[in-house]
């Protein structure tokens, strides 16, 4: 189960209404429902009865935008400015539910179909939503909303009541292990901060996520900034910094802002700044931007661009912990790790550890993306398997297609197949079967992706994000990249797959930072679930899943009625025939466009 929000801002006399406030539903005008949500009430004379809240992210972004008439919970999904008239007079005035505006389960019998409460909905009932627990409850940029349920509790404990080495104490008897990718203890890096002499030392939270689809940081920070800036306190006082940074990137406007907003609220309640809860403990904390650059999520690429220098890795060790920033010990844990720290002071580490798995502990949060049903950010407790998350949470495959791979862990991950859905989300299960568990990046794919073009999507991004400074990841990238095009423009060979695994061998073994040691994973797992794949490429010259340009072939079957639309559309003038007869198309002048396959209005097109 989750963590109850505390009854001083949910058990309230009046009626409220949280309104997703996160990118998402902001994308699909959440803020004109919120203004609406006013003016409505305002016409009923109901502003000073009826609250309206700014919230972060509910998490189920398919079907944003979201609004939740507490304290029923009701829950409305794809809401739409119109709707609102309905929902105050119905609803709040009436007492009775918008039925057509409640969540629908598809894939359910219709009698049990509709869920008023978001408890009842099998995205949220098969999630254990902990890290998570204040996104869609709190106004983000109200510090008081955060300080009702316990907010800065555990900061308060720590630094009145803990020693620093009991805080690392704690941290490391739990088990807490870094949420951004290689899986470090948290509580190891700590305790080399603490004990590396030095007269000054740092903490950073690392809030560059540059995964192609990620959003678990982003949705964090804007939902629940204080959060990670309690745990970045509290990994303060326990390395002994006086100052900490957030790296976060400079295309999330939204949380930049809401976490300037966090950090100057808490300075005014003197919980940053000196002498923090009356005690002999100063910490202070700064924004600094990132430019966008994916390799910047490397730890020491990133105190190279917070140093003002280009982003590039730096040879390890020493490590940060021993020597960063400036030279100085700096603990370095992405937004979800510390977030995750006051709730281990406030609930001990024995329950946190309780959860997840033997050696991957706690719960862990996806952004669940590609040919799924319900797309959005996910919590789930380690050791889930693949198979739990995408079909019971994600709701299956979209239009009932075969489900064929999961990339998981961002473009450095693997693809994993349909052999490997019962295999648990934890470190090590995940590395076994080839692919990383990474921050939390999923995709999903069907049998309409083809595995070449997928492996050859992913290596172009960290191929195009490398700083270039070791030739391994440099060079070996862009040499992988050249065969995957001969492959998938049908000009490959047999030798061009042993050649790939062994460049990609050669790149992890010989690369600087994780960025070029993890590059190969979407093609190395893809060669070793779907070699077949490559060969079809190669000696069939066919791509199975039709997506390659260059081996794509278009047919005009015999249910063809002469319409002449194909011949309409085709920019080259491959299609012959004359009306209300079979048309044909000339392979030689076809451009493989798809143009008239997907004008046919007969299904009268095939491609293969």
């Amino acid at each position: 189960m989750s963590i109850s929000p505390n009854n001083a801002i949910n058990s309230l006399d009046r009626r409220w209404i949280a309104v997703c406030m996160g990118t998402g539903c902001m994308s699909s005008a959440s803020t004109e429902l919120r203004e609406a949500l006013h003016e409505e009430l305002d016409k009923h004379n109901l502003n000073g009865l009826v609250e309206v809240r700014r919230t972060g992210c509910f998490g189920f972004c398919e079907q944003g935008p979201i609004l939740v008439v507490h304290p029923e919970e009701t829950f409305y999904t794809r809401v739409k400015r119109q709707d609102v008239r309905m929902i105050v007079e119905e609803h709040i005035l009436g007492g009775r539910p918008v039925e057509r505006l409640l969540y629908h389960d598809q894939s359910r019998a219709a009698t049990s179909a509709i869920a008023q409460s978001w408890h009842k909905i099998n995205f949220y009932s098969k999630q254990r939503r902990i890290v998570l627990h204040n996104c869609g409850i709190i106004d983000p940029e109200n510090i008081d909303h955060y300080l009702a349920n316990d907010g800065y509790g555990a900061l308060r404990r720590a630094v009145t009541e803990m020693d620093p080495e009991g805080v690392i104490e704690v941290v490391s008897k739990a088990g807490l292990r870094g949420r951004g990718g290689a899986g470090f203890p948290t509580g190891r890096k700590w305790a080399t901060a603490r004990k590396t002499p030095s007269a000054l030392k740092y903490v950073i939270c690392n809030a560059d996520e540059g995964d192609p689809g990620a959003f678990m940081n982003r949705s964090l920070l804007e939902g629940d900034p204080h959060s990670m800036l309690e745990g970045l306190t509290i990994a303060g006082y326990a390395v002994g910094a006086k100052r900490g940074f957030v790296y976060v990137r400079a295309e999330y406007p939204l949380a930049v802002e809401r976490v300037q907003k966090a950090i100057q609220a808490s300075r005014e309640r003197g919980l940053l700044g000196k002498n923090i809860f009356q005690t002999d403990f100063d910490f202070d904390i700064e924004i600094c931007l990132g430019a966008g650059a994916f390799v910047c999520g490397e730890e020491t690429a990133l105190l190279q661009s917070i140093e003002g220098q280009r982003g590039m890795p730096r040879p390890r060790p020493p490590f940060p912990a021993e020597k960063g920033l400036w030279g100085h010990p700096t603990t370095i844990n992405n937004v979800e790790t510390l977030a995750w720290v006051p709730l281990i002071i406030r609930h001990g580490w024995e329950w946190f550890s309780a959860i997840g798995t033997e050696t991957s502990k706690g719960t862990k949060t996806f952004a669940l993306t590609g040919k799924i049903n319900n797309t959005g950010l996910v919590e789930v407790p380690m050791g889930t398997t693949l198979h739990d998350l995408i079909f019971d949470i994600g709701g299956g495959i979209l239009d009932n297609k075969k489900f064929k791979a999961v990339q998981i862990g961002g473009p450095s991950g693997g693809c994993l197949p349909a052999e490997c859905l019962d295999t648990p989300i934890d470190y090590e299960s995940l590395q076994a079967a080839g692919s990383i568990m990474g921050s939390g990046g999923i995709v999903v794919m069907d049998e309409r992706n083809c595995v070449v073009d997928i492996a050859h999507y992913f290596l172009s991004f960290t191929q195009a994000e490398s700083c270039g400074k070791c030739p391994p990841c440099r060079v070996g990238t862009k040499r992988m990249l050249e065969i995957l095009e001969r492959i998938q423009a049908g000009r490959g060979g047999l030798k061009d797959v042993e050649l790939l695994e062994n460049l990609a061998k050669s790149v992890k073994a010989g690369s600087l930072c994780g960025l070029g040691q993890t590059a190969p994973n979407p093609v190395l797992t893809t060669i070793r679930y779907f070699r077949d794949e490559y060969l079809a490429h190669i000696i069939e010259q066919r791509c199975p899943a039709a997506v390659c340009r260059e081996l794509i072939t278009y047919e005009i079957t015999d249910a063809c009625n002469g319409c002449t639309l194909c011949a309409r559309v085709c920019p080259n003038n491959a299609i012959i025939g004359v009306r209300k007869q079979k048309h044909v198309i000339d392979p030689k002048a076809c451009i493989r466009c798809g143009a008239c396959y997907e004008s046919c209005n007969y299904n009268a097109i095939i491609l293969h």
